[in-house]
């Protein structure tokens, strides 16, 4: 286990950056970690289904930032169902709403009427800085924006994906819940030449939001910490009988804190494909561990977190919002 560091957060340059969603307890939290990040510059929230169908994703997108008073960042409506197959979706896990734990108000702030895959590539054809993309569900949008206009991928400086599986997936035996939605999508993306960090299951499943961790995020006493807190709560009863966690995996807040703190990780450049035949391991996340192809083209694969930092990180960050 990596020690824990004292905690300073240097403030650079903020990164230009599109989060592609699918809200979803996690990704909700991911937003809340991104509002509060002086090193992110959020362009726009794009939204795709996944967890739940595009209408919930959609409107959990503005939940999330009406409750933290981030009206002003555009919410952009993307594709409602993947490429090739048919939706599936993580209801049993993020519940029917995709944000089981709290309830909030309808939400008064519009959609944008540009369709999620124009505004990504809009944005990244008409900036000057390259634009980072943190990609928190099935990458159906990024997939068809590179598919429409191939260009883009001159100017995207890097994607970081929470998606994949090292060892072992979460809907089958080898596969990881986004890639498998959309796993044409995903070989899309991996085949692009694009500047990839994977964060895996491998990784998020030891970023466990333990009863210490949520305790302390509660003793801070602030309304989003206890918010984040009781959805915790309820998303992690899924994984505590499924695999014995002590409480619910922190997958999409990982994405953010590698764009804030990447010290926080250790990574490797593997290369990386995705199954696209097999009926049993549609979607797996082959991992070239040792290069055995020979292939020059790689990405980076994160292969541990220093949760207990990652969790102090999270808190100082929302209670500051």
């Amino acid at each position: 286990m990596m020690p824990a560091r004292s905690l300073s957060y240097p403030v650079m340059k903020p990164i230009p950056l599109i989060i592609d969603c699918d809200p979803g307890v996690d990704d909700a939290i991911a937003l809340l970690l991104a509002f509060a990040a002086p090193e992110l510059r959020l362009l726009g929230i794009t939204t795709v289904a996944g967890n739940v169908p595009l209408s919930l994703t959609s409107s959990n997108a503005r939940r999330i930032c009406e409750l933290a008073h981030r009206t002003d960042i555009p919410i952009y409506p993307g594709c409602p169902r993947p490429l090739l197959n048919a939706l599936t979706t993580a209801a049993e896990v993020h519940g029917e709403t995709g944000l089981t734990g709290i309830t909030l108000p309808e939400p008064t702030m519009a959609l944008q009427s540009v369709h999620a895959v124009d505004f990504i590539i809009d944005t990244i054809l008409n900036s000057a800085p390259p634009i980072t993309l943190a990609t928190l569900g099935p990458l159906t949008n990024l997939a068809i924006a590179l598919i429409k206009e191939p260009r883009i991928a001159q100017n995207i400086q890097q994607v970081v994906i929470m998606g994949g599986a090292i060892t072992h997936g979460n809907i089958t035996p080898s596969a990881e819940f986004n890639i498998y939605c959309d796993p044409h999508a995903a070989h899309v993306v991996f085949t692009s030449n694009l500047p990839i960090t994977l964060i895996t299951l491998d990784v998020t499943h030891t970023a466990i939001a333990t009863p210490k961790r949520l305790q302390n995020l509660r003793d801070r006493q602030h309304p989003l910490c206890e918010a984040v807190a009781n959805l915790l709560q309820s998303y992690g009863s899924y994984d505590q009988e499924r695999h014995g966690f002590e409480g619910a995996p922190l997958h999409d807040p990982c994405v953010i804190a590698y764009l804030t703190d990447p010290h926080l990780f250790r990574t490797r450049p593997c290369p990386a494909s995705i199954e696209l035949q097999s009926p049993t391991s549609l979607g797996r996340t082959i991992i070239d561990w040792y290069n055995t192809s020979q292939n020059p083209k790689t990405i980076n694969i994160a292969t541990t977190i220093n949760a207990e930092a990652f969790f102090q990180m999270l808190g100082d960050r929302i209670s500051g919002l």
